[in-house]
């Protein structure tokens, strides 16, 4: 729908004003705090037309306006300016993600953090989804005279790691002997691939040694089979209580709590930065919520999701600058990650 420069303008400001303040936005704050070199009768004539157009509600007669969820798809689609973060800000996300570069997982749990204490919002971070991963590495850490660790990487980007115990010594020898072996049977192969028949193939290759690999065997069975599900890691929902109405809040909580229902929601994002306003959320739980979700990359490819909740009243505009920051910081960091 085309509306006039002058009535965008005036709806700027009632949604950037009411996002600050939670205020309904009356014509006497526009003329005053946004310099409108109009008198304020035609503030207020434009007000209507707009409330009539459905983009601004009146809670009471005498109040002020705010925005509809039409009203606010409007700006989002095409009025809000998206700069990137200053640089201060660029250094603080930079350096709190470093802090936790030893694996995806926690350069991921990291984002959800950060995004919700910067947005004083929810926030939420999913791993790669694992359908099409295939394993990348796998390294093995020694962690007692029985015991060691596996540890898979996968194409996507995701780490698992899971301990074994064998009933003899283990020997630095023997699991490089492993790693080798491991590593040129598996590299490429698709992580649902590597199953207990695959074990037993791979096992019966080597013959007596083979007799040495079965616990070693089930940990990378067990790691591919972790990887192919995709995590979920949230942070912050309890903030939304400060900006949110009770039911809202609880909502979202609930949301949060559900594990494969956000877990279905976020796999379903698309490629570029998405904003979902009320009732264009797919979970029942956040139609009355707001939802700015983003992916990262990994070596250039799409992988897993970013994502805030917040109050339909969300600051949008510093919402998708800071997740598509948050997002390309984080992508850069698990890619180099895998890399090294």
């Amino acid at each position: 729908m085309d509306i006039a420069t002058r009535k965008q303008k005036i709806l700027a400001a009632v949604i950037e004003n009411y996002i600050a303040t939670g205020e309904p936005i009356g014509s006497k704050t526009l003329q005053s705090s946004e310099g409108f070199n109009i008198s304020s009768a035609t503030i207020r004539n434009e007000l209507a037309d707009l409330t009539a157009l459905g983009f601004l509600k009146q809670p009471h007669t005498s109040a002020g306006r705010v925005p509809t969820e039409a009203g606010y798809r409007f700006y989002v689609d095409n009025l809000m300016q998206v700069k990137e973060p200053d640089e201060r800000v660029k250094r603080y996300v930079e350096s709190r993600l470093r802090a936790a570069d030893d694996a995806p997982e926690h350069i991921l749990e990291g984002c959800a953090e950060l995004l919700s204490e910067l947005l004083g919002i929810a926030a939420v971070a999913t791993t790669p989804g694992g359908q099409d991963a295939r394993v990348h590495r796998i390294r093995f850490v020694q962690t007692g005279r029985y015991t060691s660790m596996l540890v898979l990487i996968t194409s996507a980007g995701m780490v698992k790691s899971r301990l074994f115990r064998c009933d003899f010594a283990i020997t630095p020898e023997m699991l490089n002997v492993f790693d080798r072996a491991l590593n040129e049977q598996l590299a490429g192969v698709k992580l649902e691939f590597v199953n207990k028949a695959f074990a037993q193939t791979f096992a019966a290759s080597f013959g007596e040694l083979g007799l040495l690999m079965p616990d070693m065997l089930m940990a990378a069975i067990e790691a591919c089979r972790d990887a192919l599900s995709t995590s979920v890691y949230t942070a912050g929902g309890t903030r939304l209580l400060y900006q949110s109405d009770l039911i809202t809040a609880r909502n979202v909580l609930e949301f949060l709590t559900d594990k494969r229902e956000s877990r279905k929601l976020f796999e379903m994002t698309p490629e570029e930065t998405t904003v979902y306003i009320g009732k264009e959320n797919n979970s029942p739980l956040l139609r009355h919520s707001a939802l700015a979700v983003t992916k990262y990359n990994i070596d250039n490819l799409p992988a897993g999701t970013l994502g805030v909740i917040g109050p339909l009243r969300m600051n949008y505009p510093s919402a998708v600058s800071l997740l598509e920051y948050t997002a390309k910081t984080a992508g850069d960091m698990i890619t180099e990650l895998i890399a090294g």
